[in-house]
């Protein structure tokens, strides 16, 4: 699947030492960051209904979207030299917040050979977990990594990321467990249906979500509030921890 809209619900699930939870409805984009469509309300680099930005990924600069993916993978000794799709929120009416992306890419095989999480703070930071698939021939991939990007205020910093993503299909799942020496400690996920990118696929959406981002943006924060009056406590942001900062 490329190029698709899947229109589902994020779920989380806070633990410990408060129970917390949350869910609301949404919808993300799967794009081929190479060949997106070309829409009468979708454009890339353009301000329309719905638009998509290359810049609004990656880790800054001048280099390509593929080059500075392809950059995050040459550590790990991979070469996503085949399709790479982002699965992505939009700008609705030009704006936009991405807690997570998720590049899917592909060698000149079309086997998924790493998935790269990009993740946003509200701090204007970026961060990439680049991290190889094992199984290119799985449906559901697992993967996990330390935590090493400052989030949320109510989180610590010593952290273990697992996460359990579905390949796209006629549905998507994307799953974050996250987990501190005593065991599991937040879950949250997005499961989405797919619909075929259309005008009227997106036009319905937009009539469904107009201000996606703001939605996202005070979720977040309102939710940061209830947590605040649980009496969960507030950790302060680490200034010298390097991060990425993107385009």
């Amino acid at each position: 699947m490329t190029n698709a809209l899947y229109e589902g619900q994020v779920g989380h699930v806070r633990l410990r030492p408060r129970l917390h939870r949350l869910r609301y409805r949404i919808f993300y984009l799967l794009l081929d960051i190479d060949a997106p469509p070309r829409l009468r309300w979708f454009s890339v680099a353009r301000r329309n209904l719905v638009s998509w930005y290359p810049t609004d990924h990656g880790t800054g600069g001048t280099a390509s979207l593929r080059a500075q993916i392809g950059a995050l993978l040459a550590p790990l000794g991979l070469v996503a030299d085949g399709r790479i799709d982002v699965l992505t929120m939009p700008r609705v009416f030009g704006f936009a917040f991405n807690p997570l992306n998720v590049f899917f890419c592909r060698n000149a095989d079309g086997a998924l050979v790493a998935l790269v999480h990009e993740v946003n703070n509200t701090f204007g930071e970026r961060h990439h977990y680049a991290l190889p698939v094992s199984d290119t021939a799985a449906t559901v991939i697992e993967q996990s990594c330390a935590k090493a990007f400052h989030v949320s205020p109510f989180m610590d910093m010593a952290l273990t990321y697992r996460f359990r993503v579905q390949q796209p299909d006629a549905r998507i799942g994307v799953a974050i467990a996250v987990d501190d020496d005593q065991g599991p400690l937040l879950n949250a996920h997005f499961n989405g249906k797919h619909k075929v990118l259309t005008d009227r696929v997106i036009l319905g959406c937009v009539l469904r979500y107009p201000v996606l981002a703001l939605k996202v943006i005070a979720g977040i924060h309102g939710e940061a509030f209830l947590l605040w009056i649980k009496g969960m406590k507030l950790r302060k942001h680490p200034l010298r921890q390097p991060v990425e900062r993107g385009g």
